[in-house]
């Protein structure tokens, strides 16, 4: 009898292994989706907003409104992200599924805890709860990112993992590439008739894409567009030094070299600053590589193409070289002097009514704030943290608590009708949004993300390296940019990916 008991406790000890097996194949299934696919979605949707606030801004007033961006991608974000959530538990539960015991655990729960108060006290609940209609980077996005990042931290990965993950990525890069270069070239995507009735194929009978649209890529902007592929660059870049076959060296580096010409077409300094800042881990590997000469060749024929790319795009459009080196020279040759002689009846532009003139106030001249007017907008933005220090405001709401219309804006955001509706800087986003409370807790995950992305890349030998930089790199990027469903979802999965793998059960680094 005792044996037959045996035989069925081993025959259910096995078949839960399998089955764990099997349901954590079908969760990276799904996590690789949300990698893969969400960022590519460009579907306009309409959205009935209700402003919390009477106005006549139209950027504040509501109505129904159009989005091409972020409402699929962040539907199907949620809706990924309840069933794996449903898959998950039910390995834990009903197949001796385990949850991994790290002091991780705890910086993620509470983060939780801080978005649910920050949500329920918020002034403006339903905006907190859901974001802004064109953004929907709200409390339900963030709860699904932290989901997406714990249940990625909790499944068994295949052997070659990185490689899918990295593969995942290939139609981005490229579907991006095309229709970057039509809009920076002049021939926009949008005014295709067969791409508006593609992109439009759900809106509501009547609803139409606004006159003069574009498509730059499918984020939402060039500051999105260009932080992000800042990140592909340095993980193809990396994934090219790590490679063993020459034929997947070479697929990568052209990948890195595709992602970095996006990066200047995006026309934003965000993605230029990260991959020099990066560069220094990319060096880094190339000097840990088994075949060190080979893989400086690679980072030195990287920067050759970059900077001669620079040079073609520059004299296309001469932003190019404002958002790349312009941030650090201030001259650009690739624009023309224009000398602007005085005209005899200028009289140096002064008009004389009589002895006592009446003079008008000065008007301060229209220009840019350091950080592109981001330090303009941080400021404020610390000093609405002041005023609701422990729980802050909600997530994405700032813009209707945002002090518009001040009267040094045209000094720092070239006019003083901006509307600012994000912080420009996710952790400014996270700390406004969700108080000290969740901030703490952020960074809290953020330290223990930083610290063992470094030990992975000092080691410089492993495959895991090539995860390590990506998280670095959109850690570093998030100084300039916010967080979208598009972009956040997928590199939280990579975080929580990369915590598995170099890391023991009980939460120690391997």
């Amino acid at each position: 009898m005792s044996k037959f008991y045996e035989k069925v406790t081993y025959r259910d000890v096995e078949e839960d292994i399998q089955s764990r097996k099997s349901i954590d194949k079908w969760i990276f299934g799904l996590l690789l989706v949300v990698i893969g696919f969400v960022p590519l979605i460009v579907m306009a949707s309409v959205v009935e907003v209700q402003s919390p606030l009477v106005t006549n801004i139209g950027a504040l007033t509501g109505g129904a409104k159009g989005d091409l961006f972020t409402y699929y991608k962040s539907l199907l974000v949620i809706v990924v992200t309840v069933i794996a959530s449903i898959m998950f538990m039910m390995k834990v539960l009903f197949m001796n599924g385990e949850i991994r015991k790290t002091k991780l655990n705890y910086a993620v729960g509470a983060f939780a805890v801080a978005i649910v108060l920050s949500t329920i006290f918020s002034p403006n609940i339903s905006i907190a709860l859901h974001g802004q209609y064109n953004r929907t980077d709200g409390a339900i996005s963030w709860l699904c990112y932290l989901a997406l990042f714990f249940i990625a931290m909790n499944i068994e990965y295949p052997k070659k993992a990185i490689q899918y993950i990295t593969y995942t990525f290939v139609p981005f890069v490229l579907f991006n590439f095309i229709i970057i270069t039509l809009n920076f070239y002049g021939k926009d995507l949008l005014q295709k008739s067969w791409a508006q009735k593609l992109f439009t194929a759900f809106l509501p009978q009547g609803a139409a894409l606004s006159e003069g649209s574009t498509l730059l890529g499918t984020l939402n902007h060039g500051n999105y567009m260009s932080g992000m592929f800042a990140v592909m660059v340095i993980m193809f870049l990396a994934k090219s030094i790590m490679d063993k076959k020459v034929f997947d060296k070479i697929c990568s580096f052209i990948l890195a070299i595709i992602s970095v010409f996006v990066v200047l077409m995006s026309l934003s300094t965000s993605g230029f600053l990260t991959i020099v800042a990066m560069m220094i881990f990319v060096l880094w590997l190339a000097v840990k590589n088994e075949k060190r000469i080979v893989a400086l060749i690679q980072v030195v024929v990287f920067c050759a193409i970059s900077m001669t790319g620079i040079h073609v795009l520059a004299g296309e459009n001469a932003k190019v070289w404002d958002e790349t080196f312009g941030f650090f020279v201030s001259t650009n040759p690739y624009k023309e002097e224009v000398a602007l002689s005085k005209s005899i009846f200028d009289f140096e532009n002064r008009a004389y009514a009589s002895d006592n003139s009446f003079e008008l106030p000065e008007v301060a001249p229209s220009g840019v704030g350091a950080g592109s007017g981001r330090v303009y907008i941080w400021t404020y933005i610390m000093d609405l943290v002041k005023e609701r220090p422990i729980l802050g405001y909600g997530l994405d709401t700032l813009m209707y608590n945002f002090p518009h219309y001040n009267k040094d804006a045209r000094a720092n955001l070239e006019t003083e009708t901006v509307v600012v509706d994000k912080p420009h800087n996710m952790y400014m986003g996270i700390l406004y949004g969700t108080g000290i409370v969740g901030f703490i807790a952020f960074l809290a995950i953020v330290a223990f993300t930083v610290w063992t992305s470094l030990k992975v890349v000092i080691s410089g030998k492993s495959g895991l390296v090539i995860l390590a930089v990506v998280v670095l790199a959109f850690l570093f990027q998030a100084v300039f940019n916010d967080t979208l469903p598009g972009t956040a979802a997928p590199l939280f999965i990579l975080i929580g990916t990369l915590f598995k793998m170099v890391t023991d059960k009980s939460g120690n680094i391997k």
